[in-house]
C-alpha cells in the first residue's frame, strides 16, 4: 500500500510504503534493490526482522542507507512494516550521519540525540493503527526538520530533484552548469549528501525510470 506524505514533509518524504500480513505463519521474504533513495522503516513483527545477506536484526526503527547490493528483508510470522522513502539529501542534514557509511547498513534511530525517540517507539509500539504509526513518524521527521532546516544543502536538493524530473538523462555537466557550481565542490558535496556520486545516482534512476516504464507497459497488454 502507498500513501501520499502529507504536503508539510513532502520536501523531503518522496513516498510513505505499508507492508503488512498478520494472518502470516510461515517465512516471508521481501527483496529490495537500489533505487537512488534511503528511507526510514518502523516494523511490528511476531519473530524479528532481518537482513539477508548480513543476518542482521533490526530495531524496531531504523534509517536505512543508500541499497546498492540487492537485500532481503525475512520475517518469521505475521508483520507490519511502514517505510518512508527519503530524498537522498535528508540523511546528512537531518541525522548528521555521513551518507556514505549507512549505504547499505542502517542507523538505529534510538541513538539519535537531541530527540525522545525512545518515546516515539513505545508510541508506534502501543499503536495498532497505521495512519497513526504514520502520524507519529511524520511528526518526528517534522520535529527533526524544525531543528536541522539550516543545515539543508538546497543546491544539492535542486541537482537531486532536477536528476529525477529528467529520469536519470540529465547530463552532469549541464547540470554543473545549471547549478553554477565548480565541478569538484559538486562531486564533493553530492557525495556527503547522498553517499553516491551524481553520476552513479544518476544511472540508479535511470534503470529504475526504464523499469517503471516495463511494468506500465506489461500491466497494459
Amino acid at each position: 500500500m502507498h500513501l501520499t506524505p502529507h504536503e508539510n514533509i513532502a520536501l523531503f518524504v518522496k513516498d510513505i510504503m505499508v507492508f503488512r500480513d498478520e494472518t502470516a505463519t510461515a517465512r516471508t521474504a521481501l527483496s529490495f534493490y537500489a533505487d537512488g533513495y534511503p528511507g526510514i522503516m518502523f516494523q511490528q513483527t511476531e519473530n524479528g526482522l532481518y537482513v539477508l545477506p548480513h543476518n542482521k536484526k533490526m530495531p524496531s526503527l531504523f534509517l536505512y542507507g543508500q541499497t546498492i547490493q540487492p537485500v532481503e528483508l525475512v520475517i518469521e510470522g505475521n508483520y507490519k512494516l511502514v517505510c518512508f522513502q527519503l530524498y537522498p539529501f535528508v540523511v546528512n542534514s537531518f541525522f548528521n550521519l555521513k551518507a556514505k557509511d549507512i549505504n547499505d547498513d542502517c542507523y538505529d534511530l534510538i541513538k539519535l540525540e537531541g530527540f525522545d525517540v525512545t518515546k516515539t517507539i513505545n508510541l508506534l509500539n502501543n499503536e495498532p493503527r497505521v495512519e497513526k504509526h504514520v502520524e507519529l513518524i511524520a511528526d518526528l521527521l517534522w520535529r527533526i526538520f524544525e531543528t536541522r532546516r539550516g543545515a539543508l544543502d538546497y543546491k544539492i536538493q535542486q541537482a537531486i530533484q532536477l536528476i529525477i524530473n529528467n529520469n536519470g538523462n540529465l547530463n552532469i555537466n549541464a547540470l554543473i552548469e545549471l547549478l553554477k557550481i565548480n565541478e569538484r565542490t559538486f562531486e564533493r558535496r553530492f557525495i556527503t549528501q547522498v553517499g553516491i556520486s551524481p553520476k552513479q545516482f544518476s544511472r540508479i534512476i535511470q534503470f529504475q525510470s526504464s523499469l517503471n516504464q516495463l511494468t506500465i507497459r506489461i500491466t497494459i497488454n
